[in-house]
């Protein structure tokens, strides 16, 4: 997790790839949106893939140390 930081001053504290202001959340969204590891490393030239496998591996990692509930479903 090394190439993850927190830091109050950074993004409100959110966390980040370590060097940027890029938050685990906004790659976690990117991905979410489709958008390829390829298409996000075109964007983001200062980026790595391991960079992105950190943020995934930083979202498994809260999801596992947290309780989660079921949402009731909304009726669409």
């Amino acid at each position: 997790m090394n190439r993850i930081e927190r830091n109050p001053e950074i993004m409100m504290g959110k966390p980040v790839i370590k060097g940027t202001r890029l938050t685990v959340e906004y790659i976690i969204s990117l991905l979410g949106q489709d958008l390829s590891m390829e298409d996000i490393l075109k964007e983001y030239k200062g980026l790595e893939r391991a960079d992105i496998l950190a943020c995934l591996q930083y979202a498994e990692n809260v999801m596992h140390e947290t309780l989660l509930f079921d949402l009731p479903k909304i009726a669409s």
